[in-house]
């Protein structure tokens, strides 16, 4: 058995494991018989109603935060680049929180009208984060894109600020949002994000060949007949596509696209073939699993899942970023 099939079974299993734990684990313990025996009506409620939909949701949203973070790390060649750091999941967030804001509902898209703006703000961010570092720095070094991506967080963190300074009674929900959760979730927002998912992971899935020639540098990619440009943009909207969708039902979850990635790479290698794969999956399980310690580490309260994934995503950025540099150094 090969070293990937290997990655396959360990990170499948791992995934089945973070569901089962995920939906028995709790103020009431659910048994596995439950799946097929309806007699406990209770049980049946809070595992069907409650619980199952929250472990897809948290699933969804890992996944996409993790095979995002695969894909802009493979495309710019630095493990310290995710939505997060490039700035994306702020202009998400700015999508989502003017949509809540304004109660805006275009007839057209109707529930998908939050996923939709923030998406269009993900990708617009993309894009101008691209656009100045490429101003500032025609080489477009990937420390320029990261400072820039940095630069642009921030500011739109600010216009966040602002726009919960003049928020009146959608206080408390906007909150409650940006701090990162998929608790209270229905059947809806799976519903409303898994097309999302789909498309944003295809994109990125049909160009895992291209981000692997990518890694030798954009002109030797080229030789290789990699249409560079219009694969750079096929994953930067794949990207954005997938933040968006998951920043618009979850709220801001960070480090799970920087995190998951690079240790995936370190265990399995850095084949785009397998890595966006097994990315996708461990980030599910990843984000299963914190949001089940975010909601039973101080019971009966909860605590937000953004704050779980800080406390890991912090020190392992901090140990990703004193490793480069080290490796710069030597």
């Amino acid at each position: 058995m090969n070293k990937s099939a290997i990655a396959y079974i360990v990170s499948a299993a791992t995934l089945i494991v973070a569901v089962w734990l995920g939906v028995s684990i709790g103020s009431v313990k659910i048994p596995i018989s439950t799946f097929w025996d309806s007699s406990d009506t209770t049980a049946t409620n809070i595992l069907w109603k409650i619980r199952m939909p929250r472990v897809i949701l948290a699933g969804l949203v890992g996944a996409a935060l993790a095979i995002s973070g695969a894909a802009f790390q493979g495309l710019l060649k630095n493990p310290l680049a995710d939505p997060y750091t490039l700035g994306v999941s702020s202009g998400a967030s700015v999508g989502a929180v003017v949509t809540l804001f304004f109660g805006l509902s275009i007839p057209i898209l109707g529930t998908y009208t939050l996923p939709v703006f923030s998406m269009t703000g993900a990708a617009l961010t993309m894009f101008l984060v691209i656009g100045f570092a490429k101003l500032v720095d025609r080489s477009m070094k990937m420390e320029t894109i990261i400072l820039t991506g940095i630069i642009f967080g921030s500011f739109l963190g600010s216009v966040l600020s602002l726009m919960i300074a003049l928020t009146g009674e959608e206080l408390r929900q906007i909150i409650g949002w940006l701090l990162g959760s998929v608790s209270m979730r229905g059947w809806n927002y799976i519903v409303m994000v898994l097309p999302f998912v789909v498309i944003g992971s295809f994109i990125l899935w049909v160009n895992r060949r291209e981000l692997n020639a990518m890694l030798f540098g954009e002109e030797r990619a080229h030789h290789l007949g990699v249409n560079v440009k219009r694969r750079k943009f096929m994953i930067l909207i794949g990207g954005s596509i997938l933040t968006g969708s998951a920043v618009a039902v979850s709220g801001t979850i960070g480090f799970v696209g920087l995190v998951v990635p690079h240790m995936t790479r370190l265990m399995w290698g850095s084949d785009h073939r397998h890595l966006l794969t097994l990315s996708f999956m461990n980030g599910a399980s990843l984000l299963i699993i914190c949001d089940l310690i975010a909601r039973t580490i101080i019971s009966p309260s909860e605590l937000p899942v953004g704050v779980i994934t800080a406390f890991i995503g912090a020190p392992v950025f901090a140990y990703i970023f004193y490793r480069q540099r080290r490796k710069g150094a030597m």
